[in-house]
């Protein structure tokens, strides 16, 4: 017979294990479809895709703070910026206050295309929430709204690559 304590414990490592691997699943599916928009050139890697979300969520950020959200060197971050350049996705600018410093903003195309992205990342989620019974679906929203909330409370201002609003 297991001791009151165990239960939470499995709990707990059940619960871990179950967001570990959906986050893997999850990674597959994001790749996925980014290989799949059509009628543009994607970016090659997801180290770009994620430095894309960071100047979507902040438009005019500069590039120093990109390094600190990505936890990457400068050139590492110039070279990924490059790459984005060259493909018309992103744009870099002086800054307003500070001609030494360069911010980031996403060109249109840049923009079009996190938005195919996120459409087919969303009908692939919709699909697989839509089959689940109503019950799983309310204790998926108020697990993952709790999880959100913590990771939040604990990494402060490190959210999520992909996060957005609904448009």
């Amino acid at each position: 017979m297991s001791t009151p304590d165990a239960a939470p414990s499995r709990i707990w490592q059940e619960a871990t294990h179950s967001a570990s691997s959906i986050i893997e699943l999850l990674d597959v599916m994001w790749d996925h479809a980014r290989n799949a928009t059509k009628g543009m050139t994607a970016p090659g890697s997801t180290s770009q895709l994620r430095l894309m979300y960071v100047v979507d969520r902040e438009d005019g950020i500069r590039m120093r703070t990109v390094c600190q959200r990505l936890a990457s060197a400068a050139p590492t971050v110039t070279r990924m910026c490059d790459r984005l350049q060259a493909i018309g996705f992103l744009e870099r600018l002086p800054s307003p206050d500070n001609g030494r410093e360069i911010t980031l903003q996403l060109t249109p195309a840049g923009k079009e295309h996190l938005q195919r992205i996120r459409e087919q990342r969303d009908a692939m989620l919709h699909q697989a929430i839509d089959n689940m019974p109503a019950a799983e679906r309310r204790a998926l929203a108020l697990g993952l709204a709790g999880m959100q909330k913590q990771l939040n409370t604990t990494h402060g201002d490190a959210q999520a690559p992909g996060s957005h609003t609904a448009a």
